[in-house]
Parts: structure tokens; C-alpha cells; sequence
């Protein structure tokens, strides 16, 4: 079967064209594929399948540890890449999720802007552990997300210890993304995720750059506006839009890597 690898600021995927064929156990192909070490190696699995609700296409998203995840943003942009570049869009990209539908725009060749599901359930949090966050789900049910201002320059084990705690609380039953952030400038954050099924930091989450903005437009600490959220795996765009719902607009880099077949 042909695969597609692709990377969208530092996260990368697999992405399997069946619109005309089924994959029967999908997690455990994407645990095989995206294993880095005998796999082909990637944070992620995408399924790109016949669309049911009127978009070009549907996503199925798993990590690399077989776990599904409600839509996944840099992900989406990878996505709405494949659609142009193979014709089943045009300059927009409709793509169905479980979190609801993804609208996807080119920018150029190689940079893509996808409106991310708006954020419910939004509240702030206080968990046993004693650590407080932000927390939002992109979309409904929707992909949950827990945002925490902090000192990134402390020792990478406690931030991987603090995200860890917030990560399994038991506030959270389905589990949570962490975002751990810090201010450099006006409109600018760095920022830190670790991604549940990956259960580490990655290189950059696109739903996490969505809700980090969102938390921090809404208490006031960065404008809203082409707000800059540097990730280890390279720098994304977000643009809030206040109001009911709120929206989230993610731009940043969405590349093919490589094609191949696998078994």
C-alpha cells in the first residue's frame, strides 16, 4: 500500500489514501508504522477516507501508540495539503473530523491556515495535585487541552513531572494535552506540549498552539491577533476571533516528505 509522509512544524505523519480500501486494524498498523526504530517512524497515523457529511474528504487519526485522537491541527494542515495537490479540493479544504468539520486554506506551496473547532467547556481548573489551568476542549466532544504559564527554563524533568501530574489527573477522564507557556514578548509565547498517546513533549501540536492562544486571548495576556507561538519543531500563527463561538485560525508549514509502499 502506498503511504505519504509528511511534516507539519516538526510533527510528522504517515498518511494512508483509502478512500477506496479499508484498513482493518488500524491501531496496530499505526503502532507497526510509526514506530521509529522498525517502523517507518512518525507521531502520527492519518486515514483519509470518503467524506460522509459533504466535505472532500474525512480524517482518522491515530497516535503512534494506536490511540485515536478527536483531530490533530498540524495534522489537518498535512491534510488539506494532499486534498489540493491531489485534487480533491481547491484553494479551501473541507475536511469531516470526530471533532467536527475543519476548514482548511493554501497560503502557498507549502504553508496552510486551518480554522480549528471552537473551544467548549472552558474553565479553569485546580486538580489534586494542587496545580491550576486553563481548560478548554476544541470542539464537542472535542479535543481536551489544559494550559499552564510557567518558567520554561526549569529542568526538563519537572516540566515532563508537572505535565505528567496534569496530563493523567482525574479531573480529566479522558486524559488531557498539556501546554506549558511562557510570554517573550508582546503577541509572542513559547511554548511546550506533551500530547497524550505520545505521552511526551513533541515538536510542536497544532490543536495545543489553538488553545494556548485562546486561554491566554482570553485573560488578557496577548491580543488575539497573529499571535507567534514558538515550538521546538518551528514557529505557527494563531489568529483569535472573539465572540460565540470563539475562533481559532492556525497557520504554519505543511510539507510532503517522502512517498513509499508498505505492506
Amino acid at each position: 500500500m502506498k503511504f505519504y509522509k509528511y511534516c507539519g512544524t516538526g510533527n510528522d505523519f504517515i498518511l494512508l489514501d483509502c478512500r477506496e480500501r479499508t484498513v482493518s486494524d488500524a491501531a496496530t498498523l499505526a503502532k507497526r508504522l510509526c514506530d521509529r526504530h522498525f517502523g517507518i517512524g512518525a507521531d502520527g497515523l492519518m486515514l483519509v477516507e470518503r467524506p460522509m457529511q459533504g466535505g472532500d474528504c474525512k480524517m482518522q487519526f491515530y497516535n503512534n501508540d494506536g490511540s485515536t485522537a478527536e483531530m490533530c491541527g498540524n495534522g489537518a494542515r498535512c491534510i488539506s495539503k494532499f486534498c489540493h495537490d491531489f485534487g480533491l479540493s481547491g484553494q479551501t479544504q473541507r475536511i469531516e473530523t470526530p471533532a467536527g468539520m475543519v476548514i482548511g486554506t493554501r497560503i502557498d506551496e507549502d504553508h496552510y491556515q486551518v480554522r480549528l473547532n471552537s473551544p467548549e467547556h472552558i474553565r479553569l481548573q485546580t486538580i489534586a495535585a494542587g496545580v491550576t489551568c486553563d481548560y478548554m476542549e476544541l470542539g464537542d466532544p472535542g479535543i481536551p487541552h489544559a494550559v499552564i504559564v510557567t518558567d520554561l527554563k526549569q529542568d526538563r524533568e519537572k516540566l515532563k513531572h508537572l505535565a505528567q501530574s496534569v496530563r493523567f489527573a482525574p479531573e480529566f477522564p479522558r486524559g488531557a494535552n498539556v501546554n506549558l507557556c511562557c510570554l517573550t514578548g508582546e503577541n509572542e509565547v513559547r511554548l511546550l506540549t506533551y500530547e497524550r498517546g505520545v505521552e511526551d513533549f513533541t515538536l510542536a501540536c497544532g490543536t495545543g498552539n489553538g488553545a494556548t492562544a485562546a486561554a491566554l486571548t482570553l485573560r488578557g495576556l496577548v491580543g488575539g491577533r497573529g499571535v507567534k507561538l514558538r515550538n521546538e519543531g518551528g514557529t505557527l500563527q494563531v489568529d483569535i476571533t472573539p465572540g460565540t463561538p470563539v475562533g481559532i485560525a492556525l497557520t504554519g508549514e505543511a510539507k510532503l516528505v517522502f512517498t513509499g509502499e508498505t505492506e
